[in-house]
């Protein structure tokens, strides 16, 4: 039997106390970026950086900065965004000589080589019950605890922003699809309770030695790695108590599990758990019921990744 590593768990209100957040901050000389990836987010952005300019960059000065690296959205995401505080970028505009993809993992990567902070906390741009402490209780560890690196949040998740909650478990890409490979072949990742959260932060070196699958497949990338580099055990978790957002159709669960399982194999392969006869492919394959007629889907999804900007960390 594989024993999990232990994994030191808080909650977000163990950092309700922002003064002290930003004395231990100040102390240590650290800057703190918050970065949000967006696509046509402008239902809910505005709410959130507006509540993090007034409660973390204006009363106290925790937050350094609040920035938007975005994947040319079609709405007013960026212009709601510079209204309300933060700083917005078009993720292809961002360091252009290497080049741009379209995906949350490319937006993550791009952010870095702006934000000027020594702690990134990483927040998605679709929630729609946004708090302080998803910001305070991801980089409260970090403030407190030199020991800790990286930080995770998990919470209960609503279906559709009803009652109906996902209370144990993490939605349905990961109960169906990364839970089991997890068991699987990855049996230490047990211990995270929300793999695919889109909410974490780091110290800047942990994120500058990763590679960044550009798609969806860059949080599960992040843990098989640190995992790999026997960082576990510097790893912790915070409870943000409940989490609202956008829920997705089948039909794009199934790209993101698409793009998601194209990094878990290449790992799995890199790890000597697996050998694979053939190159993956990228095209994936669906279908849609019109009428009485099935209409085939293709769709092209690689998951390319971005090298890690500071593989010496």
């Amino acid at each position: 039997m594989i024993s999990r590593v232990h994994m030191q768990r808080f909650h977000h209100s163990q950092f309700a106390d922002f003064g002290l957040l930003l004395e231990l901050k100040q102390s240590t000389q650290q800057r703190i970026s918050v970065c949000i990836p967006t696509l046509n987010e402008a239902e809910t952005i505005g709410s959130i950086v507006s509540i993090i300019r007034e409660e973390l960059v204006s009363k106290v000065g925790l937050v350094d900065e609040i920035l938007i690296i975005d994947s040319n959205s079609d709405d007013s995401t960026m212009e709601i965004a510079q209204d309300a505080g933060a700083t917005a970028h078009l993720s292809s505009e961002v360091a252009p000589e290497t080049g741009s993809y379209l995906g949350k993992g490319e937006n993550l990567w791009k952010a870095l080589h702006i934000a000027t902070g020594d702690i990134i906390c990483y927040i998605d741009g679709d929630i729609s019950n946004f708090q302080p402490g998803f910001i305070t209780g991801l980089i409260g560890p970090l403030l407190t605890d030199d020991s800790i690196d990286y930080v995770k949040a998990f919470y209960e998740r609503p279906m559709d922003g009803g009652e109906s909650t996902l209370a144990n478990s993490g939605g349905r890409v990961t109960e169906i699809l990364i839970r089991p490979l997890i068991s699987l072949f990855y049996p230490e990742l047990s211990a995270v309770l929300q793999p695919l959260a889109g909410e974490y932060a780091a110290r800047r070196s942990v994120f500058e030695s990763l590679p960044f699958p550009v798609g969806y497949g860059v949080e599960i990338a992040h843990l098989i790695d640190l995992v790999g580099g026997g960082r576990l055990g510097n790893m912790a978790q915070t409870d943000l108590v409940k989490r609202i957002h956008r829920n997705r159709d089948n039909d794009e669960l199934g790209q993101m599990s698409f793009a998601i399982l194209q990094v878990i194999l290449r790992r799995l392969e890199r790890d000597g758990k697996l050998t694979l006869s053939s190159p993956l492919p990228d095209l994936y394959q669906s279908w849609v019921l019109d009428g009485e007629q099935i209409q085939p889907i293709t769709r092209h999804i690689p998951e390319p990744e971005r090298p890690p900007i500071n593989p010496r960390h």
